[in-house]
């Protein structure tokens, strides 16, 4: 990885003044908070390890703090952004910053959640500063359009970020933690302060590790595996036999599938692993 020019990234003033030409405010709407410090964004791709040979694709580069220190480190970046303003610039902003690479730059005008297809080669790595509004459904959608991304680092709210990386028995296991198991193997990789943003967040932020891994060994599909994952929790206080009645039929139902994938039938949802639902799944009583 060769060094970045500290000259090439977007310092505090830099962002001010692009987001002052371009007359833009970031929106709570849209969960815009811009990275202001260059040191933060190298610290994101080096925690990423960014190789050379990688293929990378960004979420919401905004004004393109982080696309840059990116693109000084990988093959291949690719951005999508939303926002009309943010995405009309982001050329002219690494052209004027990094001329040299421009040829190894792309960007993809459009919502996230409808991306299914990128300029190029096939990504490698994902990383990215997600809005914290859309963090989990934008994270599990690329991770499921993309199976060429092998690592993943976003950023997003300290309490999504634990929620991603607990852990079954753990008090915010929940929803996000099983269905990105399903992808990957998932930590913490850090927190990012408050005063790296412009403007300042009101919650503090984490960095996700994600390293890709097979999906568990089942007969199920995974809408049928997640049906199942977002029934247990609905009702997170319920035994599962309860919470799954609905989703099985019956509480009955519910309970025999339990007891053929050999989960007990008064365990709680936040006990159980992402292998364990894949096994509920594959008992669910056919309709």
């Amino acid at each position: 990885m060769s060094t970045t020019d500290p000259d090439t990234l977007l310092g505090p003033a830099d962002i001010r003044e692009l987001a002052a030409a371009l007359g833009v405010r970031p929106t709570k709407q849209r969960g815009q908070n811009f990275v202001i410090d260059a040191n933060t964004v190298r610290r994101i791709v080096r925690t990423a390890q960014v190789r050379p040979e990688d293929t990378v694709v960004e979420v919401g580069p905004g004004l393109g703090s982080l696309t840059l220190a990116l693109l000084e480190a990988a093959e291949r970046v690719t951005a999508v952004e939303i926002d009309d303003v943010l995405a009309a610039a982001l050329p002219a902003t690494v052209a004027a910053r990094m001329p040299e690479r421009t040829d190894r730059f792309a960007l993809v005008h459009s919502d996230a959640m409808r991306v299914t297809e990128l300029p190029g080669p096939p990504p490698t790595a994902l990383v990215a500063n997600l809005p914290y509004n859309v963090a989990v459904p934008v994270l599990l959608h690329m991770l499921a359009t993309f199976p060429s991304i092998e690592r993943t680092l976003v950023m997003v709210q300290a309490e999504v970020a634990d929620r991603l990386a607990a852990r079954p028995g753990n008090k915010v296991y929940g929803v996000p933690s099983v269905k990105a198991n399903w992808y990957a193997e998932v930590k913490r990789a850090g927190s990012i302060g408050r005063n790296v943003f412009w403007p300042a967040p009101n919650v503090d932020s984490g960095l996700v590790a994600l390293t890709r891994r097979d999906p568990p060994t089942t007969t199920a599909r995974r809408d049928e595996v997640f049906a199942a994952v977002d029934a247990a929790f609905a009702q997170r206080r319920k035994t599962l036999r309860a919470a799954l009645a609905g989703w099985a039929g019956s509480a009955q139902a519910a309970e025999a599938a339990l007891v053929a994938a050999g989960v007990s039938p008064r365990a709680r949802g936040e006990e159980l692993t992402v292998e364990e639902f894949a096994a509920i799944a594959e008992h669910k009583p056919v309709a």
